[in-house]
């Protein structure tokens, strides 16, 4: 016998999954908008990240829901209701299902992409689940070449588009009818799912024959499938002008190797690294943010009076770059940014050192970040007591000519071109 009302759980799961997909529809035609508009990126950035997050919730209830589903027996459909009206319910039931899994699945596999539609270049941006940790990218789409990324972005954008406004018809239904029992039938069907509504037992129809089931349920998994197929279909991107926009062939990189480090003459300081930082900061979608390198380390020969026998060289681990947001960090890890996984370490080392007056020095020397080296000048204050010093300095650097972030933002839209970076160091004789 069928029971007369959903369970719980059920209950729960269904109005969880409802509010999570009234919230997400507007937000995703509003951010679609917004996000090519300045006044408002910084904004549609912010609630894209909310966006994924949420259907990552959605993927993971909606996966519950039907392990619940089909381990626990659901109300039968009243008796007078019409061949057609229960073979319509069931059918617009299995298509929420699919829906469900189908608008996440594509959304991921997008973002998975590394291409942004919206501006057809690509975009290499990490997903995390309200910023608390990174979600793995689908496995290899971000490897495939960027022709087929492309189309696959667009592809997956089509169908994730059309099947939100099939969510939108078939919502519009299911309120409908769900309308029309309460107040029209007086059936309460309604009650099944509002446990606060007045319900009285009623005759219930019987349970569909297996072939009938199977084509209730085709039915409304084939409505979906139209929906994602003629979404791909449509979405088929142009092709690109010259080779606008597909990446340049990069060279396989081989292990990096830290050259050895050659002593300076000058007297060698030991660093306290529990109280040295090297914080870096800059604007990302408008808004700033400021980070640190949890792991680093550095050998420092220095001597006020023999500046010619003065060195230092610091090693930085790049995979160790901290901002407080997952997405933020997911990115740096990225090929096209840190690449920690190929060039695990980035290294400062100094060819001269030079008094400016009082306290205040400059430390010339270079930077190797990837593959790329670049002169840079250091501006510091050496300050010691007791044989204990501290030192201050800050440099501002140009992220494209290090090759970060070329692909996805050479033009700095996203993240500012220029990046301060602040270093504190505490040293002992």
């Amino acid at each position: 016998m069928s029971p007369s009302r959903y369970t719980p759980v059920a209950i729960a799961l269904h109005w969880a999954i409802a509010l999570a997909i009234f919230a997400m529809i507007p937000m995703g035609w509003w951010m679609s908008e917004a996000i090519n508009e300045p006044g408002s990126q910084a904004l549609a950035y912010r609630v894209f990240q909310i966006h994924k997050s949420v259907g990552f919730l959605i993927l993971a209830l909606t996966a519950l829901r039907l392990v619940w589903r089909l381990t626990h027996r659901t109300p039968g459909m009243p008796a007078e209701m019409k061949t057609w009206e229960t073979f319509a319910a069931r059918a617009t039931h299995a298509a929420f299902y699919g829906l469900m899994l189908a608008l996440p699945l594509t959304g991921w596999l997008y973002v998975s992409t590394g291409w942004a539609v919206a501006t057809d270049q690509p975009l290499a941006v990490a997903t995390s689940w309200f910023g608390l940790f990174t979600v793995p990218h689908l496995p290899f789409i971000g490897e495939a070449a960027a022709g087929v990324r492309r189309a696959v972005a667009y592809q997956a954008m089509g169908a994730h588009s059309l099947m939100a406004w099939g969510a939108v018809v078939l919502i519009a239904l299911h309120v409908g009818a769900a309308l029309k029992h309460q107040f029209i039938n007086r059936d309460e069907v309604l009650a099944h799912m509002i446990p606060l509504l007045k319900h009285c037992e009623g005759r219930t129809a019987p349970e569909p024959k297996p072939l009938l089931r199977r084509a209730e349920r085709l039915a409304g998994l084939g409505f979906i499938a139209a929906l994602a197929l003629a979404g791909g279909i449509a979405a088929k991107p142009a092709p690109l002008e010259n080779g606008a926009g597909a990446e340049a062939p990069v060279a396989a990189a081989s292990a990096q190797t830290e050259a050895a480090v050659t002593p300076g003459t000058a007297a060698a300081w030991t660093i306290d690294k529990a109280a040295s930082s090297i914080a870096f900061t800059g604007t990302h979608a408008g808004k700033a943010f400021k980070g640190r390198f949890e792991q680093w380390e550095g050998q420092v020969w220095f001597d006020r009076a023999d500046l010619a026998g003065s060195k230092a060289v610091v090693l930085v681990q790049t995979g160790t770059a901290r901002t407080g947001d997952a997405t933020q960090e997911g990115s740096l890890s990225g090929a096209e940014w840190f690449d920690p996984t190929a060039y695990p370490t980035a290294r400062f080392e100094t060819t001269s050192f030079k008094a400016l007056g009082g306290d205040r020095y400059e430390a010339t020397g270079t930077l190797r970040i990837k593959a790329t080296t670049v002169p840079v000048v250091l501006p510091f204050t050496f300050d010691e007591v007791g044989g204990v010093a501290t030192v201050a300095g800050k440099l501002e650097l140009d992220r494209t000519a290090l090759d970060l972030g070329m692909m996805s933002d050479a033009g700095g839209d996203w993240v500012s071109k220029a990046i301060g970076v602040e270093i504190r160091v505490k040293a002992k004789r």
